[in-house]
């Protein structure tokens, strides 16, 4: 079928790939963007760190400038719900009674919030959840010096909060279920390194612990922690991650299975419906079953992979995961997966913090984290899977790119 019309339901990093990709790949017909929020597609990783600290405006975060929309010739509508999807028409049912029906439907709703128990978005203006502009907005407004802040969740949004909290003199308390902040993500002893980094900069970590219910008062919140300790604090954020908003793809009747289900490139179980982005479980062959990845370079990615396949063109990317946070001062990045590793080979100046580890398993190189190193991080990129020495890893003498590039096994 010739494909005239695209209808995308979101406005985030996966949508404005796909609508970009297809102008990029000569695509003519009309392309369509539809969003919930009232605000032009922005970026979110900002939201966390610069846009919070205040180091970064509400322009800066745009992903889309009003030159680029005129000239791809791309209609974005915001502030407008699908509420339901004819999966044999593709015709979508627009709150308010407008359809608009499209030859290819990408779905790239992303995810909502997971909420805690007791803590329900927008049950008290002093429980914070961090996902949209507005979030942030209402979040950087209640950053002040002297307030106390609790973030639940020890994972990389709610350390990067905790970060820029501390920067602008909160007493920070982190409070985080698992063992280690962390350590689900990096492993044991890089999770323990990055505890230490927020424990030198005044954060109080509570691990091991939940939060097993709130009070809130005139003068802030009582959070009661499971080991029988009381929190008085004047906000909270809640980071335990997201949900994949999958709605309409289970009233439509797609395959879904923690995030909508789709094969190497985007396809959904229902022909010319497609999904992309956070809310997407797609089949790596990499992995040798479905993932779902919750970082905008995997939305970037199968953004421009989802928009070829509308055209005809089946390029799979399984390239390796990678994503960064920024805290104080530090880069940090991280790319493969650590599970299984057997060996953690440092170089660089673990003191100084600046420094990059490779995780091996059996001697191949499986994963990379990296301190301020972020050009060790792309060599890695390219050097996963593959054996190599450890000395050679780590000897600072030798260029990571010229070691990848002549293979030398262990």
């Amino acid at each position: 079928m010739s494909i005239t019309s695209v209808a995308i339901v979101g406005t985030g990093h996966a949508s404005t790939v796909t609508a970009r990709t297809l102008r990029r790949r000569g695509f003519d017909g009309a392309i369509t963007l539809l969003g919930e929020e009232s605000h032009a597609p922005y970026q979110r990783p900002p939201l966390s760190k610069e846009f919070l600290a205040g180091t970064a405006d509400d322009a800066s975060l745009a992903l889309l400038t009003p030159k680029v929309i005129a000239d791809n010739d791309i209609t974005i509508r915001t502030g407008t719900r699908v509420e339901a999807i004819d999966p044999t028409t593709r015709t979508l049912s627009l709150v308010g009674g407008e359809t608009l029906t499209a030859d290819a439907v990408v779905l790239a709703t992303g995810g909502r919030p997971r909420e805690l128990p007791g803590f329900a978005v927008g049950s008290s203006p002093r429980v914070h959840y961090l996902r949209t502009f507005d979030d942030a907005v209402r979040l950087r407004d209640r950053l002040r010096a002297g307030s106390r802040l609790a973030v639940v969740g020890g994972g990389f949004i709610g350390l990067e909060i905790a970060a820029t909290a501390r920067g602008f003199g909160l007493d920070v308390t982190v409070v985080e279920a698992g063992r280690q902040i962390l350590e689900p993500r990096l492993g044991a002893q890089i999770a323990g390194l990055c505890a230490d980094l927020h424990r030198s900069n005044g954060v109080d970590l509570r691990c091991g612990v939940g939060v097993e219910s709130v009070a809130d008062g005139s003068s802030g919140l009582q959070l009661s922690l499971s080991d029988g300790t009381v929190l008085d604090v004047d906000d909270v954020v809640i980071g335990i991650g997201i949900e994949p908003s999958t709605e309409l793809a289970v009233a439509a009747g797609l395959h879904v299975d923690n995030g909508i289900v789709v094969d190497t490139v985007g396809r959904t179980s229902q022909p010319g419906i497609y999904a992309v982005g956070d809310v997407a479980a797609r089949y790596s062959e990499a992995a040798g079953r479905h993932v779902r990845v919750e970082h905008v370079d995997n939305a970037n990615r199968q953004g421009s992979v989802v928009a070829r396949a509308i055209l005809g063109e089946e390029k799979p990317d399984d390239s390796a995961h990678w994503f960064w946070s920024d805290q104080y001062e530090f880069n940090i990045q991280f790319t493969g997966h650590h599970q299984g590793a057997d060996d953690l080979v440092f170089r660089g100046s673990v003191d100084d913090r600046e420094f990059s580890a490779f995780y091996l398993r059996d001697g191949h190189l499986t994963a990379a984290f990296a301190i301020d190193r972020g050009e060790d991080i792309m060599a890695a990129r390219e050097m996963l899977g593959r054996p190599f020495d450890r000395a050679m890893l780590s000897d600072e003498d030798l260029d990571l790119w010229e070691l990848g590039e002549e293979g030398v096994l262990a």
